[in-house]
């Protein structure tokens, strides 16, 4: 644990971190569906199943990369930078069209699975060890708040980067021509990537005197990195009561989010009724606005009331916002102007600030309660436990939007790989029905289900407070209660 201060110049590098991440992250979710459908040429419910595929690939990676940097003398920042450069080269793979030739779906599949798997092996590679940091340079409740906030806010700059630049594929594809328009992804993944790359070598020198590794033992032996005593770490922490309810709650807003994400392009285009160019902007402007205002909002509620309650409340606010689409119609106009293009993705925003906020800090509480139990502090394991279930959730989204598009009939299999299809416009009421359902009503349920989930959370800052005093004076070896927080045990 550092003593470091943290001043404002090493909070904002720390936070500029969020860019390498989340470039990438927001640019896959959203879009890479859409370009498996239309540019590769596989159908729908098979494009699905291979971002869900590559994400349980990382029920094996996490642990292992959680484990291993909670581990004495691993430095954070080393595994950082050693990822960064192969997950750029690696995504900028991903979304080459090597594979739209290929007459056989099953070819195309597998190629693009591995393709996925390995840009997640790295991605995780520097996402445990940028989140999980925090932990350790402070233990205060309302810093890990501020720190968090901070991220969030230049985040939702990333959101509308990886959202807006995909957006130009179809200036691209004209500037590259008919022969090479089918890489114009390709093209918007390098300047992604080589923002990505830029911005995660900051942070990891951001992190120089306010981070230091964990100290090897005395005696110099360092437990072995084996399958027991890694999923004895993660059994440890699901064995803490709040544990299964911070899931929960992670677990079915990342699948809101990401079902609304992945059928960004279907919604712009099919359901509101707008030129995929021109909609699309004013979704992610109005995205990356509301998250912009909702942000210190969010830190604000929190620092006065607690972080659960803050997301009950913003995450409610969002839950009717997403019903009340539903029933008024994502066609609605106002004149002539279609106004779901902005009002939609505000409620979006607002959920996706919040839970950015919100997230990780209220892992980070978690750190405190197992050293409580267990005497052992696993801030990467921690980390790497909600991630998994956070990169899972989002695969279930995309899965189950896959899925619900073949159900309601869509299939764009049939149209020539890495033409123009991408814009054509669906004409059966049926399935227009049906894409607006997969970004209204449907993860509205699975956004229920997660606020459900954030009440039963029983980790308030009253029970963190008295947990910390306990915890001072179990560190130091005097007698210790559990009053005020035995709810949490």
């Amino acid at each position: 644990m550092s003593g470091k201060t943290l001043t404002t110049g090493k909070k904002f590098g720390y936070a500029f971190g969020i860019f390498t991440e989340s470039l990438i992250y927001n640019m896959f979710y959203t879009y890479y569906l859409t370009f498996l459908n239309e540019i590769v040429g596989i159908q729908p419910k098979y494009s699905s199943i291979i971002i869900f595929v590559s994400i349980a690939w990382d029920a094996i990676t996490d642990p292992i990369i959680g484990n291993y940097t909670d581990r004495p003398g691993v430095d954070k920042r080393r595994v950082m930078k050693i990822s960064i450069l192969p997950l750029a080269l690696i995504f900028i793979i991903a979304w080459t069209s090597i594979g739209a030739g290929f007459t056989s779906q099953t070819a195309k599949i597998l190629l693009y699975t591995v393709i996925s798997m390995l840009i997640w092996v790295f991605y995780t590679m520097y996402s445990i060890p940028y989140y999980a940091v925090v932990a350790e340079i402070t233990e205060d409740y309302d810093e890990r708040t501020q720190i968090r906030s901070l991220s969030s806010l230049l985040n939702a700059v990333a959101v509308g980067l990886g959202n807006i630049l995909p957006a130009l594929v179809p200036t691209v594809a004209l500037l590259l021509g008919k022969r090479y328009e089918s890489n114009s992804y390709a093209v918007v993944a390098a300047i992604i990537s080589i923002l990505a790359v830029v911005l995660g070598f900051i942070c990891c020198k951001s992190l120089n005197g306010i981070y230091s590794p964990k100290p090897m033992p005395a005696n110099g032996i360092v437990e072995k990195i084996t399958v027991k005593n890694t999923f004895k770490a993660f059994g440890d922490i699901l064995k803490l009561k709040p544990t299964k309810y911070f899931l929960t709650f992670v677990f079915f807003f990342l699948a809101t989010s990401s079902m609304i994400q992945s059928n960004l392009t279907y919604m712009v285009i099919d359901c509101i009724g707008m030129e995929y160019d021109k909609g699309i902007v004013f979704v992610i402007l109005s995205l990356v606005v509301s998250m912009g205002i909702v942000v210190p909002l969010v830190e604000k509620t929190a620092e006065k009331k607690d972080r659960r309650f803050a997301a009950i409340l913003f995450l409610t606010i969002t839950l009717i916002g997403e019903a009340a689409i539903k029933i008024i119609g994502l066609d609605a106009q106002i004149g002539s102007f279609k106004i779901m293009c902005v009002v939609s993705p505000v409620f979006l925003g607002i959920g996706a600030g919040t839970f950015w906020t919100l997230f990780y800090s209220m892992g980070y509480d978690l750190v405190e309660l197992n050293e409580f139990k267990t005497g052992e502090r696993r801030e990467s394991t921690i980390t790497a436990l909600p991630q998994l279930v956070q990169k899972f959730g989002s695969a279930f989204g995309i899965l189950s939007a896959g899925q619900l598009l073949s159900a309601y009939g869509y299939d764009s299999s049939k149209d020539v790989a890495g033409s123009e299809s991408l814009f054509a416009t669906v004409t059966d009421p049926h399935i227009i029905n049906g894409m607006e359902n997969i970004s209204t009503v449907i993860p509205a349920v699975f956004l229920a289900i997660s606020i459900v989930g954030c009440i039963l959370y029983p980790m308030t800052r009253k029970r963190f407070n008295a947990l910390m005093v306990q915890l001072e004076k179990k560190r130091k070896g005097e007698e210790y209660t559990t009053e005020g927080f035995e709810k949490l045990l």
